[in-house]
């Protein structure tokens, strides 16, 4: 330590001890210091830090494949989500308005839906948005199980290229 150093060392244990402590404090440090100096520290094997890189070098493409999966999942369900979001929303927002003259209905479900046991097997939209939700969710749960006798690179692909269809021009459609 340079002599400045030290003196910047005493001047800050100073300000935190009273002075018969300060000089006990910096005596502790000049001897711990002192220390170091003799007792260096041992250099690791050169074989131990070659087993090491080996390891690492092994390690390192399993995790950016488990890291790209996960990303892959989650454009999945976001995709999915939009997909959902959008279907929906054209499917309300399309009913088109009736014509000078003519009434509207003022209930938003048929009467024979609103009386059935059965909603989602009797609207036939419903039907369809509840059967693709379950897709895309045993799709999903598929793929985040790894268990690769069900999932493959080509369920992989489907729902990359389901994301790409997001992506591109399907809003405009």
């Amino acid at each position: 330590m340079s002599d400045r150093d030290r003196e910047n060392l005493a001047e800050l244990i100073e300000r935190l001890y009273d002075s018969e402590n300060a000089d006990g404090v910096v005596e502790d440090v000049r001897r711990g210091e002192q220390l170091l100096r003799d007792n260096p520290a041992p250099e690791p094997d050169r074989e131990l830090i070659a087993d090491i890189k080996a390891e690492i070098t092994l390690l390192l493409p399993a995790r950016r494949a488990k890291l790209a999966r996960r990303r892959t999942y989650k454009r999945a369900a976001a995709a999915a989500a939009i997909l959902i979001a959008a279907w929906t929303g054209a499917s309300l927002f399309n009913t088109g308005s009736p014509g000078p003259g003519q009434m509207a209905a003022a209930s938003l479900i048929p009467t024979a839906i609103w009386e059935s046991d059965d909603i989602a097997a009797d609207d036939e939209n419903l039907a369809v948005f509840a059967a693709e939700i379950d897709q895309i969710e045993n799709e999903v749960m598929i793929l985040e199980s790894g268990d690769d006798a069900y999932a493959s690179d080509r369920t992989v692909e489907e729902l990359e290229i389901e994301l790409i269809v997001v992506r591109s021009d399907f809003w405009k459609e």
